[in-house]
């Protein structure tokens, strides 16, 4: 008989197929399709805010509340400002919330699931503070931090979102160990001598991750939520920097002369949350359901 050429694939192989199955069957759903696509345009123009922006954020006028027109897409606040110059800055408040508070806390709440699904008395510890932090609300987090530790701003936004995201990581994280640990490939791995730290981070950990990567997602959306209701408020980004919560906040007293002060950061907000959820539901039905 003649030897086939083909090599028979490797057990890494066919073990990574089913990995790949999923996620490419997660992308292909309409859901994160079209959540992906929002969430990139909107993105990219906070990103490139100083480059799109016709304007400067804080650049005043006498020609206040001015309709909608070729030069003012939204019209004008009243300082004369070019309210779609304010809202892309705005974006780009968000974009550095988004994406320095959320893998900040989901790190720090990974570390402390794999700690909690390990040790005992760490875990009795732990979730009593994830108790705690979950029995309040972000804006009421968000309060307290501002009041006590850091003061209003973006460090404010970016601490509480943090803190907001570390129980919700840090137990996923737990519940997957806790599930896992017990599975014949750990208990092999434990046998063969492998550390209970590599056990964690390369056997257990890797399959909580779709998880975690559908939470990443749902947490992006609550940041947009945490840094427009801190800043609606006035604890979080304070005037004459631009944020989406800031200008809801002072459009209220002028809906009458410009309505579209209110309804464009509103329509971002709306389009970012629900970007974020579209991407969340996508993953969830590819990854997680069978």
């Amino acid at each position: 008989m003649t030897a086939m050429s083909t090599a028979a694939p490797t057990a890494a192989t066919v073990a990574s197929r089913p990995q790949r199955s999923r996620w490419s069957r997660a992308l292909r759903f309409p859901e994160t399709g079209a959540g992906l696509a929002i969430v990139a345009v909107l993105f990219v123009l906070g990103a490139f805010a100083p480059w799109i922006a016709p304007y400067g954020f804080d650049a005043q006028s006498s020609d206040s509340f001015a309709g909608v027109s070729a030069s003012h897409l939204l019209g004008t606040d009243e300082f004369g400002r070019d309210v779609f110059t304010r809202v892309l800055f705005g974006i780009r408040q968000d974009v550095v919330v988004a994406g320095l508070a959320v893998p900040i806390g989901g790190s720090l709440g990974v570390a402390l699931g794999l700690l909690c699904g390990s040790h005992r008395i760490v875990d009795a510890i732990v979730q009593r503070i994830f108790d705690v932090q979950l029995a309040f609300t972000a804006l009421v987090l968000g309060v307290a931090v501002s009041a006590t530790a850091v003061g209003p701003g973006m460090t404010a936004i970016v601490v509480t979102c943090v803190v907001v995201n570390v129980p919700l990581f840090g137990r996923l994280t737990r519940s997957a160990v806790q599930a896992q640990r017990s599975r014949d490939y750990v208990v092999a791995a434990e046998v063969v001598g492998a550390s209970r730290g590599r056990v964690l981070l390369r056997h257990i950990l890797p399959n909580a991750l779709d998880t975690l990567i559908v939470q990443a997602a749902l947490s992006l959306s609550t940041a947009v939520f945490i840094e427009g209701a801190m800043s609606f408020v006035g604890i979080g980004i304070r005037p004459p920097s631009p944020s989406l919560g800031s200008l809801l906040r002072t459009s209220v007293n002028f809906l009458d002369q410009n309505p579209w002060y209110a309804l464009g950061p509103i329509i971002v907000v709306t389009a970012l949350v629900l970007g974020f959820n579209l991407i969340a539901d996508g993953l969830n039905r590819g990854l997680l359901r069978r």
